[in-house]
């Protein structure tokens, strides 16, 4: 057989193999996706109050909270950073305006 297709068996058989559970060379990348609803009710906030102090479209806010839509990494981390500085962020977004 070809190298071609004794990489492609042994590409299959890793694939196989992690769906099963039981490969150890694939990595998972978890990604912590915080509660967007619970965050602004913390801050007693609306939706459109949030989606404006924070500059987040309120679309996108929305099918967060209806669960259509998840954050990305990146979003999630501003959701990280928001949930625990509020005010902090805030203000950087206020100084970075002017």
């Amino acid at each position: 057989m070809s190298s071609f297709g004794d990489d492609l068996i042994a590409a299959i058989s890793e694939a196989a193999e992690h769906a099963q559970g039981t490969s150890q060379l694939a990595r998972t990348h978890t990604i912590e996706v915080p509660d967007v609803r619970a965050i602004r009710e913390e801050l007693g906030m609306s939706q459109q109050a949030f989606a404006s102090a924070y500059r987040i479209p309120l679309a996108t806010l929305k099918g967060w909270e209806q669960g259509r839509r998840q954050p990305d990494a990146t979003a999630s981390a501003y959701l990280s950073v928001i949930a625990g500085l509020p005010d902090a962020a805030r203000d950087v977004l206020r100084m970075a305006a002017s």
